[in-house]
């Protein structure tokens, strides 16, 4: 079993920058694939960015592309999503997963709030 906790959602002003936070626990022999989707009021969950295993690759939503950075510290088992020039369509919750591509299996975290108001 994984445990994913995310962290650093809050209210922030639009053009304002957050740093979001996400670890991993648990099966640490394995490694994961970790990224971000996102879910505002009324809306499905979508696909914000994700990063590979080694870090070496990442991918992005073209909403979000040029304004968030995402990475990780495998040392800390941590995916960092670092997000600039927010707009208030950025408004949703963030959730964190990690994915064990071996199994395969996907692992939620419950979610952290961020709010950007206009």
């Amino acid at each position: 079993q994984v445990q994913v906790v995310e962290s650093g959602g809050r209210l922030v002003e639009a053009g304002g920058s957050l740093r979001l936070s996400c670890a991993a626990s648990g099966r640490t022999s394995s490694r994961y694939v970790m990224g971000w989707f996102r879910q505002a009021p009324g809306k499905e969950r979508e696909f914000v960015a994700s990063v590979s295993e080694s870090g070496g690759t990442t991918r992005y939503a073209d909403s979000v592309k040029g304004r968030f950075t995402i990475s990780r510290d495998n040392a800390k088992n941590t995916v960092y999503l670092e997000m600039n020039s927010l707009k208030p369509e950025d408004t949703a919750v963030y959730y964190c997963y990690a994915y064990i591509v071996t199994t395969p299996s996907r692992y939620w975290g419950q979610g952290t709030q961020v709010t950007v108001s206009s």
